[in-house]
């Protein structure tokens, strides 16, 4: 199954996990310090929840979780065909866990990821989650399993 992915950038973790465990009736499927993600099941749902103070209520980016290399591979062939660059990202640890992914940029400048993930990690990615800032790089911070 498929389902889409949200990553919101919020000010305090602690009191988003509760808005939206409240809000979708469901406690995080991951939670590591300034992450949260949830598995919604209805709607079909990843939400995910990444600390940035002053950035709260914005848009990190968006994705679309698929269950396997296979169809990340796939999209990638699919989205070349049509012309769209992609930046494909195999075997990268982001957001606590090992993926394959592509990303590609929407019309506005929206960020979509394709991926699955492969297994979980204890790291955030190529620096812990507390030394993660996305307010000054545009790629940081755009990845979420």
């Amino acid at each position: 199954m498929s389902r889409v992915q949200l990553a919101l950038n919020v000010d305090d973790v602690d009191e988003a996990v509760r808005f939206y465990s409240t809000l979708f009736g469901v406690e995080p499927a991951k939670r590591k310090p300034g992450y949260a993600n949830f598995v919604v099941e209805q709607p079909p749902l990843k939400l995910v929840l990444l600390e940035n103070p002053g950035q709260g209520g914005s848009l990190n980016h968006l994705g679309v979780e698929v269950e396997s290399s296979e169809q990340v591979h796939g999209e990638i062939a699919r989205l070349t065909d049509a012309g769209l660059f992609t930046d494909e990202e195999i075997g990268t640890t982001c957001c606590f866990a090992t993926q394959d992914k592509v990303w590609v940029t929407g019309p506005g400048g929206e960020r979509w990821e394709v991926y699955t993930v492969l297994a979980d990690s204890e790291t955030f990615g190529t620096s812990p989650v507390a030394d993660h800032d996305t307010t000054n790089d545009d790629e940081a911070g755009m990845c979420c399993a």
